[in-house]
């Protein structure tokens, strides 16, 4: 190969915009063998075109790689994946990411950015909305099933997809919660907070990685070979391509970490930077460096040498691209099925007081009212894929197609999502009179979420709080929907509203799914995988923070506010079931554990309502006492168990002594002998709780003693 064929693998380039996205420049960059793969192409003439070109007319015929954002769905878009995260199913988000992998392959699609896992505890951040949520536990847990559902066991398979375990990494803590914004923060977070999705990740034979926008500890990570070679190489043991995000290797400019284009290609490729995404500046410079020996050609190869078993891996030598098969007119029955069951599961119940939920066949009249009721557009969220509007289930059409016969609705939008008017106001206080119950839809845009959409305030946007105080007032019984892309602090609302459902972005499927729950043809199973803030001066909140000397309880001068309570809205781990679920007797055994040990823990659970439910049992564990403060609380394990009213189980957990290690302050994990509670509950703010002591001191055989 020569060395403007070798860095033609390491380019990607991005879709031309409004344009044809096979111009002549880009018909003879390939052909000289000076590209390797293109992103978010969406025409499929034009990648089998290309794809010909490649394997017929360049060279050396390598073929190319066609990568697409496949985040949360393909043509059948999913609940986004914070909505996934609530689901807390590892198996239904193998399921979901295997299905989006048979659809993106069947477009000549060969490689997803997904799964996005930063641990977000800012939901002022835009792109929580892609995240697992705000626990490393559950994320780990999750980002396996998303590797293993877009890539099965078999990545050369015409049905799986190249999963890119992104950003790499902490790009969830960013200041302030602005997307891009810097990143600062200890060693310690770094390695128990952000880091462990990816090692599941690559546990999991993640093909490739995606290096983060953001700079951490000061310095960029597509600049940073501590990130990128310390600890993702070498720690982690990963061996696939590390690819930049849009423009990085340019950013490094502006980054102010590199004074010219070739200084920032030398040092991305020095970090560990295999694949320059979009910026160009591979291809412009690269060549140079290498010519002048400021780049050692070994290390090209070896960045080649990566991109090209890639494509090796993906069997892309064998199969060339082809025709897709025309998309129909409508979803498969099957494709529709999976993503009812998703949106179902991603739904949380938060609140149902009087147990107005489900609904009574009492009712017969139900005002359907918010700006986001017939909605179709929002409802598929950021990063939608190919999805369409029209294949999307609204609310209001939802709701009409699973009441009950001879049920009336009617129908007022109310208020506008963003805008201060008050114009609807009236018609939907005459609707809330006119019927027995009131279905409020309020919330976000979509573009609200997901990239560059970081908010300040994390209320109601617009006059949609309003709107719902005044619906209040009509004196009917108001159950109110949230659809979001992230949690939404609301405490007027959660004090006054019955009824309250999180719904976030759920896709295709929304409204039947919002309806399932409603009349109770599903029952919700969908638990909180963040913690909702009571208002934005909260913020950052999380459930496994650490204790302070003066924790709220113990005085008067303690941490806290002044203004609001400390406590959360809802703690992660939170939802309701349309049952009453009891724990009791808690067990623990042994008392004291020694290394290569296990702890064994187990409650007894109730039904003791009159339905058959599912209950999200949790496992929390508190290191009482150690040489660094510990977390207050940190999710160990979870099952999801179903019960039929008026049955009883033990659940049962094991737990490794290793689970009880942490990292020192050198970053290397450590046991102490000490003292340890563990929680079984409902969530992070519940549940029962029993003490064990780990002695981690080497017991030594002596041997009896031999009569004289």
């Amino acid at each position: 190969m020569t060395i403007e064929e070798k860095v033609g693998q390491l380019v990607q380039m991005g879709a031309a915009s409004g344009a044809d996205p096979l111009s002549a420049p880009v018909k003879k960059a390939i052909r000289e063998g000076r590209v390797g793969s293109f992103l978010n192409w969406r025409d499929p003439a034009a990648m089998v075109e290309a794809q010909r070109l490649a394997r017929e007319e360049s060279r050396l015929g390598i073929p190319l790689l066609f990568a697409f954002d496949i985040v949360h769905g393909f043509r059948t878009v999913f609940p986004i994946p914070l909505a996934l995260a609530a689901s807390w199913n590892p198996r239904l988000v193998e399921e979901v990411a295997a299905l989006s992998a048979r659809e993106g392959r069947s477009a000549n699609i060969h490689w997803t950015f997904a799964p996005m896992l930063d641990i977000c505890r800012d939901p002022r951040w835009g792109r929580i909305a892609e995240s697992p949520g705000e626990d490393p536990f559950l994320a780990s847990v999750l980002a396996t099933a998303w590797v293993k559902g877009f890539q099965g066991d078999d990545l050369s398979s015409p049905e799986r997809l190249a999963a890119c375990a992104k950003h790499f990494v902490a790009y969830g803590a960013v200041e302030g919660g602005r997307d891009y914004a810097a990143v600062d923060l200890s060693l310690g977070k770094l390695l128990e907070v952000s880091l462990p999705p990816f090692q599941a990740a690559v546990r999991a034979n993640a093909a490739s990685v995606m290096s983060a926008f953001v700079s951490v500890n000061g310095l960029p990570v597509a600049a940073n070979p501590f990130l990128l070679q310390t600890l993702l190489r070498r720690r982690l043991g990963f061996r696939g391509p590390v690819i930049s995000d849009w423009n990085a290797v340019a950013e490094l400019l502006p980054h102010g970490v590199a004074s010219t284009s070739s200084e920032a290609v030398r040092i991305a490729m020095e970090a560990g930077v295999d694949i320059d995404m979009a910026s160009g500046l591979y291809a412009a410079e690269l060549p140079g460096l290498v010519r002048r020996g400021e780049i050692p050609e070994p290390l090209l190869d070896r960045a080649v040498e990566r991109v090209l078993d890639f494509k090796t891996r993906l069997g892309l030598w064998n199969v060339a691209a082809k025709a897709p098969t025309p998309e129909g007119a409508s979803l498969p029955s099957g494709s529709r099925r999976l993503a009812l069951q998703a949106a179902r599961e991603a739904i949380v119940l938060l609140k149902n007081r009087g147990s107005l939920l489900p609904l009574s066949s009492r009712i017969h009249s139900i005002a359907v009212i918010g700006p986001l009721a017939d909605d179709r557009k929002n409802a598929l969220g950021p990063w939608s894929g190919v999805g369409r509007p029209e294949d999307v289930v609204s609310i209001l059409e939802g709701v009409r197609n699973r009441a009950p016969a001879g049920t009336r609705l009617l129908f007022a939008r109310g208020s506008t999502i963003t805008g201060g008017s008050k114009a609807g106001f009236a018609e939907a206080v005459a609707a809330a009179k006119a019927a027995d119950l009131v279905l409020v839809v309020v919330g976000e845009e979509a573009r609200m979420s997901g990239e560059a959409a970081s908010r300040s305030d994390l209320g109601l946007p617009g006059r949609q709080e309003e709107l719902v105080r005044t619906l209040c007032e009509s004196g009917k019984p108001v159950v109110a929907i949230l659809c979001s892309g992230r949690p939404l602090a609301i405490p007027w609302i959660a004090d006054h509203v019955p009824a309250l459902l999180v719904a976030w972005f759920l896709g295709v499927e929304s409204g039947n799914a919002i309806a399932d729950i409603l009349f109770g043809l599903a029952d919700p199973v969908g638990r909180l995988p963040v913690t909702i803030p009571r208002a934005v001066g909260q913020v950052p909140i999380y459930y496994s923070h650490a204790n302070t000397g003066r924790p709220p309880g113990s005085g008067r001068d303690v941490s806290g506010y002044i203004d609001l309570p400390e406590s959360p809205l809802f703690p992660f781990g939170h939802g309701l079931a349309y049952t009453r679920f009891t724990y009791r007797d808690i067990r623990v055994s042994p008392e004291r554990v020694g290394p290569g040990q296990s702890i064994e823990a187990s409650v007894l659970l109730e039904n003791e309502g009159l339905r058959a439910a599912v209950e999200t049992v949790q496992l929390y564990l508190r290191d009482l006492a150690a040489s660094i403060t510990r977390p207050v609380a940190e999710l160990k394990g979870f099952q999801r168990v179903s019960l039929r009213p008026g049955q009883k189980c033990r659940v049962y957990f094991s737990l490794p002594s290793d689970a009880l290690a942490f990292l020192g302050p050198d970053g290397e994990p450590r046991r102490e002998t000490g003292d340890f509670e563990l929680r079984i509950g409902p969530s992070s703010a519940a549940g029962l709780s029993a003490r064990f002591r780990f002695d981690d001191t080497p017991r030594v055989r002596t041997s009896p003693p031999t009569s004289p």
